[in-house]
């Protein structure tokens, strides 16, 4: 999975950004869209980074074998520190040091001026969208071998526990940390629902009744590209213009990732936490950035979360093998955070 993270990610936010047109003529949906997307995910990342910090499901959970590493080294983030890590002095020497948050800026940006080149940036164009899809195949054949992979890590984790209290205590964070999630993701639920009822001033309860089978959907498939039929045809019955529905939808399904961002940010903090780090609060900032962009560049697949989680665990210097104390539960999550993707695009 880390090998695929740089070219899947610059394809992902290039092919998605130049899927928009020539920003230059987006008008007012297109930049209202944008906003909506990019505040709404912002408010997720924040509402889990809360939720972990109220709940600490990392605190108590043992680290064994090789998982009990020496305790990582966090420099502190000061503003000035914050500012700097959209930017790099060499944008191939940020790939080559998995620091993707200025990879992610550079895309976003290369992608805005691509759009306006017409007829001479199709070809590049086309080979980004190619790219993307090639590598979105190589993910799923990646996530086709995981779960002979995560039972592995699983029964080497709970092996290595050795019985007794230390196992009683690993799947006890397990259960701490699905519960922040869930709970994180039922208030981010509630929040765009307040949004559509003082928007717009439908009931949250009628809407959810014709966009209820694109949540379905969502769930059993876990990929909001695979739903975007379903919740193209939910948002019509509910009565959203055509011209609104065909433009706003795609984009949400291809930049708007809240609940995704949200479990990016509680399990960093609970990475943090079995590993006895504590983030302060500049450091939570930059996971709050850096969940927010990295969830641009999440491919709208089963478990693509995972993949950018190691941008935002390399942000703030986490060690990207903390990712195997949530393998074993995050099938499901998977599916729960791909639900409010879906009811994010939606509402928007």
């Amino acid at each position: 999975l880390k090998m695929l993270i740089v070219p899947l990610v610059a394809a992902s936010v290039i092919s998605g950004v130049t899927g928009l047109g020539d920003v230059r003529s987006l008008g007012r949906m297109g930049g209202v869209s944008v906003a909506y997307y990019a505040t709404t995910t912002f408010i997720a990342v924040a509402i889990g980074l809360v939720m972990a910090n109220l709940w600490q499901p990392g605190v108590g959970v043992p680290l064994a074998g090789a998982t009990a590493a020496q305790k990582p080294h966090v420099a502190d983030v000061g503003p000035t520190d914050l500012l700097l890590s959209f930017v790099h002095p060499n944008i191939i020497g940020a790939a080559a040091d998995m620091k993707l948050l200025p990879v992610i800026v550079f895309c976003i940006v290369f992608a805005a001026a691509l759009s306006t080149l017409g007829e001479r940036g199709r070809p590049v164009i086309a080979f980004f969208e190619g790219l993307n899809e090639a590598m979105m195949t190589m993910v799923r054949w990646i996530m086709w071998l995981a779960p002979a992979g995560v039972f592995a890590l699983i029964a080497s984790r709970l092996g290595a526990a050795g019985g007794g209290e230390a196992f009683v205590a690993q799947l006890s964070g397990l259960g701490r940390y699905a519960l922040t999630v869930l709970s994180g993701l039922l208030v981010h639920a509630l929040v765009l629902s307040a949004l559509l009822w003082m928007l717009v001033r439908r009931s949250v309860i009628g809407y959810l009744e014709h966009v209820g089978a694109a949540l379905m959907t969502a769930f059993s498939t876990a990929s909001s590209s695979a739903t975007l039929p379903v919740t193209m045809e939910g948002v019509r019955e509910a009565g959203v213009p055509d011209e609104a529905r065909r433009f706003v939808l795609p984009l949400g399904a291809t930049v708007n990732m809240d609940g995704t961002a949200l479990y990016e940010a509680v399990a960093a903090l609970f990475i943090a936490q079995a590993y006895g780090v504590d983030l302060g609060l500049g450091q939570q900032l930059l996971v709050l950035v850096t969940a927010t962009m990295a969830a641009i560049g999440a491919a709208g697949i089963p478990e693509a979360g995972l993949v950018t989680m190691v941008i935002v665990l390399g942000a703030v210097g986490l060690p990207t093998e903390g990712i195997g104390l949530i393998l074993a539960i995050d099938w499901f999550l998977d599916r729960c955070r791909t639900t409010i993707n879906v009811y994010g695009d939606s509402v928007g």
